[in-house]
């Protein structure tokens, strides 16, 4: 008898239940005893009631309807922007989860400025599973005349550093505000001394914020991540967060001349050895830099913040409109003050009057820890929270340019999960999202641990009147 109980023990602990199981081997008693397990699709809605407004949205762009025909319980790269018709348009990358085979390219609109959003319409990607290769990370671009289009990365089955971020560079257009699309074309892009020697293997790149309008003439600069290959450099060490990378510049040409996507000419600065690059602590052969987001100064110079492994951001200058960049810097407070603190996680900042006006009012968004957070390392996602909004003002004569206030809690830290039934779920507040600004309004657009999709406006009462204060420690409000 004793034998009988300790065999069924055993099975309790290691066998997954047999009817209404989950698929990933976890055993019933660590279900009821790990309160961060999503059990069901019912588990995950009533998560989603309490958890709506725990960030204080203003607007509520999308709730995942966890329909059987599209994998939509992650939500991320959320870029919302003004289209050509005045109207408030969103790409973003969906799928069951980061990087799984249903990732795919979603497109939304709203005609009464954020309040309401139409039904995600699936433009790049299989909306599930065994459909065809994933699509992530797109990107708006639209003309004068009114074109929108949206590029992203293409999987072609081929993974170098990974399925989601090696990819060809495609693209796809609309001329009637999103309705219809055109068929997908890839847009040539020149071979990086960072990629897999084996041609066959596309780049590894993700372009994260939305391209602005600030190179030459006015032409649309973006900053962009590129992975190196494996096959020319392996990780520093086994954390995820040690693999080489290099930030780089691409400026569009002529997007107002509404071409054909193959026929897309774009321009590659900082590029190949020319690249930005941040050491990672402990070795400096290795660069982790990452996810550039770029301001516009009062006197036209270009600033970007970029996340690195090294526990703060660094940035950069450009004089000439993004082609050349001066060697990165340790982000401070202020020249000779305290470093702002930052996990390996987006750091995006924004001009608080409009992101192409040079108004020399700024908004950083970190979490103000240098990975090290509660329990959890710098190789552990869960650092990332909460979030700070810190402001930020332009110093003319200063060797940093942009001096920041003491950063002010702007989201609480969160220890209800969220996410695809049958996993963990997610607590981490990663920042992918975007801002706009229009008729005096600022608004941040966020995705809230991956899966809700969440608008919050951004008042002045942020932003003392006096810029800034003389206390540069660094610490909070």
């Amino acid at each position: 008898m004793k034998l009988k109980m300790a065999i069924a023990t055993i099975l309790v602990l290691l066998l997954p239940s047999l009817r209404g199981a989950p698929t990933n081997g976890m055993s019933k008693v660590y279900i009821k005893t790990n309160t961060n397990y999503i059990s069901s699709v019912l588990d995950l809605k009533k998560r989603i009631q309490t958890q709506l407004q725990a960030t204080q949205p203003n607007y509520v762009v999308f709730v995942p309807k966890m329909n059987p025909d599209i994998s939509d319980t992650c939500n991320e790269h959320f870029l919302v922007f003004y289209g050509p018709d005045g109207s408030l348009m969103a790409v973003w990358t969906q799928s069951s989860l980061e990087a799984a085979p249903d990732q795919h390219i979603v497109f939304s609109r709203s005609t009464d400025e954020g309040v309401t959003w139409s039904t995600p319409r699936v433009i790049a990607g299989p909306r599930k599973a065994g459909e065809g290769y994933i699509a992530s990370w797109g990107y708006p671009l639209a003309s004068k005349s009114g074109r929108i289009y949206v590029l992203y990365s293409q999987d072609n089955g081929k993974c170098d550093t990974s399925y989601d971020a090696t990819g060809w560079l495609y693209g796809i257009y609309s001329d009637d505000s999103g309705a219809t699309w055109s068929n997908p074309q890839n847009i040539p892009v020149p071979r990086s001394i960072y990629d897999n020697p084996d041609a066959s293997y596309p780049p590894n790149m993700i372009c994260w914020q939305e391209p602005l309008r600030l190179g030459k003439d006015g032409k649309y600069l973006a900053g962009f991540t590129r992975w190196t290959s494996y096959a020319v450099k392996k990780k520093a060490t086994k954390l995820w967060i040690s693999a080489d990378s290099h930030v780089e510049f691409m400026r569009f040409e002529n997007v107002d001349d509404n071409p054909e996507m193959q026929n897309l000419k774009i321009s590659w600065f900082a590029a190949n050895d020319k690249s930005l690059s941040v050491p990672y602590p402990g070795h400096p052969e290795t660069s982790v830099c990452q996810e550039p987001s770029i301001v516009k100064l009062p006197d036209d110079r270009l600033f970007v913040v970029m996340r690195t492994a090294s526990g703060s951001p660094f940035w950069s200058l450009s004089a000439d409109g993004g082609e050349t960049w001066t060697k990165p810097c340790r982000l401070l407070y202020c020249d000779g003050g305290a470093p702002i603190l930052q996990p390996l996680s987006p750091c995006p900042i924004y001009d608080l009057n409009g992101n192409t006006t040079g108004s020399g009012e700024y908004a950083l968004f970190i979490h103000n820890n240098d990975g090290y957070y509660k329990n959890y390392g710098p190789g552990d996602s869960h650092n990332r929270q909460p979030i700070y909004l810190v402001p930020g003002y332009y110093k003319p004569n200063a060797s940093q340019p942009i001096w920041f206030e003491r950063p002010k809690l702007f989201m609480k830290p969160v220890e209800t999960t969220l996410g695809k039934p049958g996993t963990d779920g997610r607590i981490d507040m990663s920042l992918y999202g975007s801002f706009t600004f229009h008729n005096g309004k600022a608004a941040l657009w966020y995705p809230d641990r991956k899966l809700l999709l969440l608008g919050r406006i951004i008042g002045k009462e942020w932003f003392p009147q006096d810029n800034p204060s003389d206390d540069f420690t660094g610490k909070e409000r």
